[in-house]
């Protein structure tokens, strides 16, 4: 949940800096065809994105953690993601091709790290963010032992 807060934070910080800047020189530049009244309320955009943003830091994270869930079974690995429309997608171990694990910059600060499940078809992969590197790199191993030893003929 951290990571998400700092990447919306930071995604926010973005916006807020640009909208500034903006707000400053349509300040400056006072340009005679745009009506005064425009001008006065150019500052409006800076605070707007600064609510806007303020909001989405509080309630996203905590939103996406109560969303998001996984769970790895014995013979597949459940994923349930989505904000309003909900995807659960289950990918049986059998048909598991590679597992990945992958850290960004900010995932290798927070120490936490991505797993990645691939299967033949792109619909049936699976991505689990946010996991602590002990548990991504220990879940990534366990699944790639029990998907060579379930492993069928599926051509």
């Amino acid at each position: 949940m951290v990571q998400w807060a700092v990447e919306y934070l930071l995604g926010w910080g973005v916006m807020l800096a640009v909208s500034w800047g903006l707000a400053a020189w349509a300040d400056e530049a006072r340009w005679t065809t745009v009506p005064d009244a425009l001008l006065v309320r150019v500052w409006w955009l800076p605070a707007l994105v600064a609510g806007c943003g303020a909001v989405s830091v509080a309630v996203a994270p905590i939103w996406r953690y109560r969303v998001h869930r996984w769970e790895a079974g014995r013979d597949v690995v459940y994923t349930r993601t989505g904000w309003f429309n909900r995807r659960w997608l289950l990918v049986p171990v059998s048909r598991i091709q590679t597992v990945d694990t992958e850290q960004g910059w900010l995932e290798r600060a927070l120490g936490l790290a991505t797993l990645k499940i691939t299967t033949a078809s792109h619909a049936g992969s699976s991505k689990l963010a946010g996991l602590p590197v002990g548990v991504a790199t220990g879940l990534a191993e366990d699944l790639a032992r029990r998907a060579d030893a379930r492993r069928d003929d599926a051509t």
